[in-house]
């Protein structure tokens, strides 16, 4: 497991009966999570001091009870200072297991001793584009909601790496690729976070399970001729790391390189035990 334990504007405090009690900057809240299967004590009495609970409905969704939390606020990671916005779905913006990914890429850049180009495909709210940009990488983010890659630009404003090299694409991620490859442009590093389901612009389906091999494959196509890493991350229940592994490494065959698949975790300051949050794949060339 690569676990994101280098936080200090975000602690996971307690895990209990399909919830997380979360620390984001100052403020405390508590969101459902499916992986929670345990039911353990909730000695923690912020459990019931939070300043923001989402509960989900029995007709599906769910909605924020609120006590004193602002539509927005930021919390930092190294040197990234990140937008905070509670969203109808339970998500704030930011997938702090994540933070495993920005540094191990960021060192990749740092270390590669040569400019480094990057694709962030499904880039959500530009966490990893912001990382990246950070180590001196140009970045080409694609997201087809409006509104994420919006979000991503004020995150990239907030870190103080606005005027670097990026592009802002909102555009089903399929589409952009095949055109990319069209174009004959070429990137040495991809991420990918694929939805396990979506919609593009077009009303284009996206279902992970049937179509991650084929994009994946499609992605080999812009990869350079001196490729320095892929990451491939899913959420998906059932999609192991040996799952995700066996679609890059079956992918990216032609070009070698090395993969390596684990969990993502978060330190649980309540038990000192370890919270799966998803399977990610890395691949060295």
């Amino acid at each position: 497991m690569w676990v994101s334990d280098k936080w200090q504007d975000y602690e996971l405090l307690d895990c209990s009966g399909g919830e997380r009690l979360e620390r984001w900057g100052s403020r405390i809240m508590v969101r459902p999570d499916p992986q929670v299967i345990w039911d353990t004590p909730r000695s923690d009495k912020r459990w019931q001091r939070a300043d923001a609970r989402y509960s989900r409905s029995s007709t599906g969704g769910g909605a924020w009870e609120k006590k004193d939390v602002p539509a927005q606020w930021q919390i930092r990671y190294r040197d990234l200072t990140l937008n905070i916005k509670p969203m109808n779905f339970k998500h704030t913006g930011v997938f702090p297991e994540q933070a495993a990914n920005w540094d191990w890429a960021a060192e990749k850049i740092r270390s590669a001793g040569r400019p480094i180009s990057v694709l962030n495909l499904f880039a959500y709210t530009g966490a990893a584009t912001v990382s990246c940009l950070a180590a001196g990488a140009s970045v080409c983010h694609v997201d087809a909601a409006k509104g994420m890659v919006q979000w991503a630009r004020e995150n990239a404003v907030s870190s103080g790496v606005e005027d670097r090299n990026v592009r802002w694409i909102v555009d089903d991620c399929a589409k952009f690729v095949q055109r990319e490859i069209r174009r004959g442009h070429t990137y040495d590093a991809i991420i990918m976070d694929p939805p396990s389901y979506g919609r593009g612009p077009g009303g284009e389906v996206w279902k992970l399970e049937d179509d991650i091999m084929g994009f994946v494959r499609l992605c080999a196509g812009v990869l350079s001729d001196d490729p320095l890493f892929v990451i491939i991350n899913s959420y998906t229940t059932g999609l192991s790391p040996s799952t995700v592994s066996y679609v890059a490494k079956t992918a990216f065959a032609k070009r070698g390189g090395t993969a390596r698949a684990e969990e993502l975790g978060l330190p649980v300051t309540s038990t000192g035990l370890y919270l799966p949050c998803g399977s990610t794949c890395r691949m060295e060339f």
